[in-house]
């Protein structure tokens, strides 16, 4: 097969990825990488020395491209399905762009902080971080919710690379900051994702890894 995936079914950034690929039924091979396995994460290391994942490699155009939202907009561009993520309209996509950032950098990764610092050894923990990494995420709540009264998904009246961004950015930070009370626009969008058949798959195949997720 042409496209290889390399990825975890835990790992946010790949369920971001992966909901982009069901959503527009683009054929693919997933490689499941185990940082914790030596043999594993040594052949990733090979592909991708930075050893981050999600990464694309595809054999066809001989590339090798990294970055969910990288992915997403490498497949919008070469690999056209079913479904348009990232909209023809410049002004249109300029808001999902946005909207893709700011699912990442205001939600997932305050959420990644407060996952982190519970992995911490004891005396090693980051009160203040965390402190603001909490504040930061009842910031981009209040703000997601006020913008979600007046739309169905994320940007609009159509399912984006926003809403693959947006999808499991909420489902891990609700885990260590609920945002279902005060927020109902929010959490009503949040359970139509949950509804969403790429999401819904997502997350059945990341089922026998969530007992691993420290939230």
């Amino acid at each position: 097969m042409s496209l290889r995936v390399y990825l975890h079914p835990l790992s946010s950034f790949c369920h971001k990825a992966l909901i982009a690929l069901y959503e527009s039924g683009i054929g693919f091979e997933p490689v499941i990488v185990d940082l914790g396995d030596e043999q594993s994460r040594s052949a990733f290391l090979k592909v991708w020395p930075v050893g981050k994942f999600p990464v694309l490699r595809d054999e066809a155009r001989d590339q090798l491209v990294p970055e969910s939202s990288i992915i997403i907009e490498y497949l919008a561009q070469h690999y056209p399905g079913r479904s348009r993520l990232i909209p023809g309209d410049a002004d249109a996509a300029r808001e999902v762009r946005l909207l893709d950032r700011f699912y990442d950098h205001y939600v997932m990764e305050p959420m990644q902080k407060i996952v982190g610092d519970r992995l911490r050894p004891d005396g090693q923990h980051d009160a203040l971080g965390v402190a603001g990494a909490r504040s930061m995420l009842k910031t981009s709540y209040a703000l997601a919710d006020a913008q979600l009264a007046t739309r169905q998904w994320a940007a609009g009246a159509d399912f984006t690379m926003a809403d693959c961004a947006a999808a499991p950015a909420l489902f891990y930070a609700d885990k260590v900051q609920p945002f279902r009370d005060g927020h109902p626009h929010l959490a009503a969008y949040f359970d139509r994702l949950l509804q969403r058949p790429s999401y819904a798959r997502v997350l059945r195949e990341a089922e026998p890894y969530l007992h691993m997720f420290p939230g």
